[in-house]
C-alpha cells in the first residue's frame, strides 16, 4: 500500500517559512522523503507505513519548532 500526505505548517509568512516549517520538513527528508514543496504545503509519498511514521515526526518537529497548527491531509492507495 502506498501513501501520500500533503501538509501546511502555520503560522504562514509569505516568502519566509520560519523554523517550525523547516523543522517538519527536514524531518520528512530525514527519512528519505523528497519532499515537494510548494507555495501553501508540503507533499511526501511512498510506502504508507513509512508515510505514516514520517508525519508523526514531523508533527512533533513542527509543534516543538513553534508551529501553532498543521493541515494535514494523507490518501492511502493500494
Amino acid at each position: 500500500m502506498r501513501g501520500k500526505a500533503e501538509f501546511t505548517v502555520e503560522p504562514f509568512v509569505d516568502a519566509d517559512p520560519g523554523a517550525h516549517v523547516l523543522a517538519a520538513i527536514d524531518e520528512v527528508r530525514k527519512r528519505g522523503f523528497d519532499a515537494e514543496i510548494g507555495p501553501f504545503g508540503t507533499a511526501i509519498a511512498g510506502d504508507a507505513a513509512a508515510v505514516t511514521e514520517a508525519v508523526g515526526a514531523m508533527l512533533e518537529a513542527a509543534r516543538t519548532g513553534g508551529a501553532t497548527r498543521v493541515a494535514l491531509q494523507i490518501d492511502f492507495v493500494d
